[in-house]
């Protein structure tokens, strides 16, 4: 049977994620939904508010993932220029949507404030993009082909994600077993290596631990087949009992 792998990749825009003045919490985020989506996320880049540089990633990037998401450049002052790029990218025009001036003119009306130009620019995107719908702020995302264009405001990137998640194809899900190890990645790091050639259906990851004390190992291990996860999660729990066999006979086991 054929295991359908749907792919991914996130393009967070902003100088101020480069600055360090905004600390990102979309990829974060998006990573977990994706992961429990059976969506397999392969990259993440973060460009500066520069048109071509965002052009030059998304052109990259969709051709080679299933979906683009991305966070950002999308508000009413001179530097939210994502929706000119993504344009430029897909060769459309950027142009006033008119479902979202109304959507805009008739939030602000509510709320007795101008709709101004600048708030105006909110509503511009390519031309033909589909909404994505913003129950936090009215101001639309939008979708071109493979591509999700989002607000990045987390309140309003994480509502977004929500309403697009419907509409995307999952894959396999990815099913995960953790199993501590009470040795360093130095003690492990060879073995390891082995297990990980001979289960090929299978990522381990390793994540050192420190108690103050000593160090300890936290192995994960991913698979979409649970018998290739099963297999290697039998092979790591050997290769630790190996290792507490060989310390408490006093051999000094693998270098560290």
């Amino acid at each position: 049977m054929t295991t359908q792998i749907v792919t991914a990749a996130i393009l967070a825009i902003g100088d101020e994620l480069l600055s360090g003045r905004t600390k990102d919490k979309n990829i974060g985020h998006l990573a977990d939904v994706l992961l429990l989506s059976g969506i397999d996320l392969k990259e993440v880049r973060i460009v500066a508010d520069e048109e071509e540089a965002i052009v030059e990633a998304l052109n990259a990037l969709r051709a080679r993932y299933t979906y683009v998401f991305t966070s950002g450049g999308i508000g009413p002052t001179h530097d939210d220029i994502t929706a000119d790029a993504v344009s430029k990218a897909f060769g459309l025009p950027c142009e006033h949507d008119a479902e979202a001036m109304r959507l805009l003119a008739d939030m602000y009306a509510r709320r007795g404030m101008e709709f101004t130009e600048a708030r105006q620019r909110m509503a511009r995107m390519p031309r033909g993009a589909r909404h994505i719908a913003n129950p936090v702020s009215t101001a639309p995302g939008f979708v071109v082909e493979n591509v999700y264009v989002m607000a990045g405001v987390p309140q309003v990137f994480q509502a977004m994600v929500d309403n697009i998640l419907p509409e995307l194809a999952g894959g396999a899900k990815m099913l995960t077993r953790s199993l501590p190890c009470p040795y360093g990645e130095g003690d492990i790091g060879t073995l390891l290596g082995a297990i990980q050639k001979a289960h090929p259906a299978t990522s381990i990851g390793s994540y050192p631990k420190y108690d103050g004390q000593r160090f300890s190992t936290e192995l994960v291990v991913r698979a979409r087949d649970p018998e290739a996860l099963d297999a290697a999660a039998h092979a790591i729990a050997a290769m630790i009992r190996d290792l507490d066999t060989a310390r408490a006979s006093g051999h000094p086991g693998p270098e560290a």
